[in-house]
């Protein structure tokens, strides 16, 4: 009972953390309506960013993760601003090849730029976990769970109770409603793709007290994002976050009984299973 307990609670806390780096691609979708396939490779960005406030300044990278917040911000504001404007009414094959072409552009750079090595950091809490009883919490991701906690109540916050989030908010459900009451609309989407990236990029910055960076680390939570995405609902907020805890459930209490290597297959069936009963997902709305 007790190894069942322990490895629910580490689905929990590594399932909070998946719902914030997902509501990202979630803000972008339920905003901009097109899916970013180069969402990913922002949380690439995040980790390097972190990194380089960890090596260069200092900062732990739970402090690092919000300069990782800016960095996502403003590279995803100017990829809106030059490239993605472009394509919000164009067809959905245009929308994809240009958010593949964005995550190539990112990824390579990178790797021009950083090289192919595994850069990681080293924290005093590093080791360190909590004891309740038999249950152990692991200090790093303890921590990466509550700032991913603390940055959706923010997000949630701003999204309710100001200007800027109902402005969002409104341009999500209709465009044209939002420019008759004189919202800049162009505006509201470079906010809210930036938002979204910057989010993915915090994400980055809190998991990077546990995982390493490459210029491919993206590539092992593109998935996980989509899954997470599609599961709560493509375009819900809360869904996402909803969608993350359930994620990081089902893949750690499927070790119990399954070798790590196939903990993604359980997740899987069950995505594929609510699909097939609930297409729109968890809180996800029917579209008319």
């Amino acid at each position: 009972m007790s190894a069942f307990i322990q490895t629910l609670v580490d689905g929990i806390l590594i399932g909070g953390v998946y719902g914030v780096i997902a509501v990202g691609l979630s803000l972008v979708f339920g905003v901009l309506k097109i899916v970013n396939f180069a969402q990913a490779e922002f949380l690439m960005v995040g980790m390097y960013a972190a990194w380089f406030a960890w090596s260069y300044l200092g900062l732990d990278p739970i402090f690092g993760a919000f300069i990782a917040l800016g960095v996502g911000f403003l590279l995803g504001a100017l990829c809106q601003r030059l490239f993605v404007q472009y394509i919000l009414d164009a067809s959905p094959v245009a929308q994809i090849f240009l958010t593949v072409g964005l995550l190539a552009v990112l990824e390579n750079g990178a790797l021009l730029i950083f090289g192919s090595d595994f850069r990681s950091v080293r924290t005093p809490y590093q080791t360190m976990a909590f004891e309740i009883g038999p249950i152990f919490l692991s200090v790093p991701y303890v921590v990466a769970f509550v700032s991913a906690l603390a940055m959706s109540l923010l997000l949630g916050w701003l999204l309710n109770h100001t200007w800027t989030g109902r402005a969002i908010r409104a341009t999500s459900q209709n465009r044209d409603a939002a420019q008759l009451f004189g919202i800049d609309t162009r505006f509201i989407y470079t906010i809210a793709f930036g938002l979204g990236t910057g989010l993915t990029a915090f994400g980055g910055g809190i998991i990077l007290s546990y995982t390493a960076v490459s210029p491919t680390a993206g590539a092992q939570f593109v998935v996980l994002m989509f899954t997470v995405v599609v599961l709560g609902g493509l375009g819900s907020v809360q869904g996402a976050l909803v969608g993350g805890i359930i994620v990081g459930i089902i893949q750690s209490v499927s070790t119990l009984f399954m070798p790590i290597q196939l903990q993604n297959l359980v997740l899987f069936v069950v995505f594929i299973t609510v699909l097939a009963f609930r297409p729109q997902g968890l809180l996800g709305r029917v579209a008319r």
